[in-house]
């Protein structure tokens, strides 16, 4: 999920048990938090992300993934949005976050927040709300936000090895969801996040390459779509840019990644891997019958690890801390 060079989740995350702390902030957010003190504040964002969309279409994509990296590190408190300083190297340049981008929408955002409501919305809020955007205008399900997050004053590069990775089997999934609160439903629904977006080879040459001593190629993957991955992504003199989509429909946001899962057509082993337990796959197979049982359990989900908060501040810029 969090491919080094991945638009999104590739979901997305240092919170190691979803403490007493934690519990606390979940309880403060609100669906109605800034009604009386800024109620424009999510129509700006979504006018934001909307205009962004219309000038690149990958925008999407890179907002949701953004969140869930955000959420899955210290938990979802705009830690990932601040820059390095000569003496810390933030999360934004540990290796699995270097291809994350479209910080300016969220900057544009926050500036035009600021314009209406100064020092009232947080950088964590406006990327949670930003991020729902992101799946509502790519054709995904609405859902009200919680509310009330607060922004983190600490961002380590090293922390983002605590990221779920795109090698990974299912019960190191397992255990980097548990550790944020998260059960493998959630891990399932969330997981669908990937039918938006691309990943860099560097991400599945594991699956297409000297997979094993006596396979070259990982014999889960359905055989012409290997053979696709393969010529996009030779095993030597890879184009920095080369890759694959992560379904076949990259910008829409709808249950085409389980079908194409069950068929052996996903990207990431850690896709995979999805299907080879029974309660996993029954979930994979049910979301991919039913668009409406998945946006149903993704809404669910997402509300659940958006609201996994441990910030302090509002800050007046995104980038940097009060």
């Amino acid at each position: 999920m969090a491919a080094k060079n991945t638009t999104f989740f590739s979901l997305l995350f240092g919170l190691i048990l979803l403490g007493v702390s934690h519990l606390n902030q979940i309880n403060a957010l609100s669906s109605n938090y800034y009604d009386q003190t800024c109620p424009k504040a999510e129509s700006t964002i979504t006018s934001v992300v909307k205009k962004a969309m219309l000038n690149d279409r990958r925008v999407p994509a890179a907002l949701l993934r953004m969140h869930f990296h955000d959420c899955f590190i210290r938990g979802c408190d705009g830690s990932v949005l601040l820059n390095s300083t000569g003496n810390n190297q933030t999360e934004k340049d540990g290796p699995p976050n270097i291809s994350l981008h479209a910080f300016y929408v969220i900057d544009h955002a926050k500036k035009a927040v600021e314009a209406l409501c100064p020092k009232t919305v947080s950088c964590a809020d406006i990327l949670a709300l930003a991020a729902r955007d992101a799946v509502t205008l790519s054709g995904g399900p609405t859902w009200d936000v919680p509310k009330g997050r607060k922004d983190g004053r600490v961002s380590k590069a090293t922390e983002t090895r605590q990221l779920p990775g795109p090698t990974f089997n299912i019960s190191q999934l397992q255990q980097s969801f548990a550790q944020r609160g998260l059960s493998i439903d959630d891990l399932v629904a969330l997981s669908g996040g990937h039918t938006l977006g691309f990943s860099h080879c560097s991400s599945f040459q594991n699956r297409i390459h000297n997979f094993a001593a006596k396979q070259s190629v990982d014999p889960t993957l359905q055989s012409s779509f290997a053979a696709s991955l393969k010529s996009v992504c030779p095993a030597q003199n890879t184009p920095k840019n080369a890759g694959a989509n992560l379904d076949s429909t990259p910008t829409t946001f709808d249950n085409r990644y389980y079908k194409l899962l069950l068929q052996g057509k996903s990207i990431f082993s850690s896709d995979q891997s999805l299907v080879t337990m029974a309660k996993s796959r029954t979930l994979v197979s049910k979301f991919a019958s039913s668009k409406q049982e998945f946006e149903k359990a993704f809404v669910k989900s997402m509300i659940k690890m958006s609201s996994i908060n441990g910030g302090q501040e509002v800050r007046l810029d995104c980038r940097v801390v009060n």
